[in-house]
């Protein structure tokens, strides 16, 4: 697996998080990031059941930028 560093919250001071990478691989991205509050989590599980095996996590809007350039530089299949 070969990842690419997309960048991280520029907010975050030293803590890295959140932060986003590619997959150069497989084109996913990869996100680390705050797990969501339990309301959100909640409201969540209307829309899409959430294994046990994964999280909800929250970004902030300032990601958005990070997101886009992560999206962009991937190819589809």
């Amino acid at each position: 697996m070969r990842l690419r560093f997309v960048g991280k919250d520029p907010e975050s001071g030293d803590h890295g998080c959140p932060a986003v990478w590619v997959d150069e691989e497989t084109q996913d991205l990869v996100i680390q990031g705050a797990t969501a509050d339990t309301n959100t989590t909640a409201r969540t599980v209307h829309d899409s059941p959430l294994p046990g095996h994964e999280s909800v996590v929250r970004l902030p809007k300032r990601m958005i930028p990070l997101l886009r350039e992560a999206l962009d530089g991937t190819k589809p299949k």
